[in-house]
Order: structure tokens, then C-alpha cells, then sequence
């Protein structure tokens, strides 16, 4: 277990870093256009990819909607975020570790782990707990604007 939380932090930390670093550069104090989170996540293979400037760095089963409820397409930006939020739509249901997206659509944890890799949600894309939580970090760390969320079929 304690493995398990060491290497989360290591492995969040030094996406963190990296993009960090090559943010500011190395030489002439020049900063590149860098610093870029890309989430995509595919609806038929039922996976969020996790690239940091452009460098593939997590891959984690989801759970997107089920076939009574659409999860939206297309790219989008983070638009408010909630380390612990209650659905106000499905019966106060938690939603930890929220990065909305569109509307009441969010990236969150879901404690249905064993539904993660099939469609299973209202419409949002659901996580295990540990990598919703990592994906929130992320998108704290290196902020929203430099954040996109693709959900592609």
C-alpha cells in the first residue's frame, strides 16, 4: 500500500516537474510553449490517456455514460473544480476529486470500481478514486487554461 502511494506521488510529481522545467527552459531564460495536460478519453475503448506536453504519461480505465445517457463529445476546458462535490441531479451521489468540463458533466473518483471499463455513468467519466486524484493534482498544478479534455467515440 505504501508502495502504491509513494510511486502515485513520484509519478505525479515528476509530470508536475517535467513540465515545469520544460516550461521555463534551459538556456536564455526563454519559456516555451509548454506545460499542456492533454485528457483523452475514448468512449469505445472506455480509457482516459494522460499526455503531458505532448509526452504520453498515464493510461486508466474509465466508466463513461451508459446507453440511457450520453457523455458528450469534442474538446473541452476545465470550467470549475470541486476536491468534494455531491451531485445535485442523482441523489447527492459523491463526486470526489470533481474537474468539470461541460455543464454538470465532470472527470471524477466513483467508488463502482469494478464498473471501470464499460459505460456505467449518468454521462461523466468516472475513475478510480487514486487516479481521479492524481488527474485533479495535475490539473491544479498546472492550472485549467493549460488543460484539455478530448472525448473522442
Amino acid at each position: 500500500m505504501r508502495t502504491t502511494i509513494v510511486t502515485r506521488l513520484i509519478n505525479v510529481a515528476a509530470a508536475a516537474l517535467t513540465g515545469a522545467a520544460l516550461l521555463f527552459g534551459t538556456g536564455a531564460g526563454v519559456a516555451h510553449a509548454a506545460n499542456k495536460i492533454v485528457a483523452t478519453v475514448s468512449l469505445s475503448q472506455q480509457v482516459m490517456e494522460v499526455s503531458v506536453d505532448g509526452r504520453p504519461t498515464f493510461a486508466w480505465r474509465v466508466s463513461t455514460g451508459d446507453r440511457a445517457h450520453v457523455t458528450p463529445t469534442g474538446s473541452f476546458k476545465p470550467t470549475r473544480m470541486h476536491e468534494m462535490w455531491y451531485s445535485k441531479k442523482y441523489d447527492n451521489a459523491p463526486m470526489p476529486h470533481s474537474v468539470f468540463f461541460s455543464g454538470g458533466y465532470a472527470v471524477h473518483a466513483t467508488y463502482a470500481i469494478k464498473r471501470l471499463g464499460q459505460p456505467a455513468s449518468h454521462g461523466c467519466v468516472r475513475l478510480h478514486p487514486d487516479n481521479a486524484a492524481d488527474f485533479y493534482q495535475l490539473v491544479e498544478t498546472f492550472g485549467p487554461a493549460n488543460t484539455s479534455i478530448l472525448i473522442v467515440k
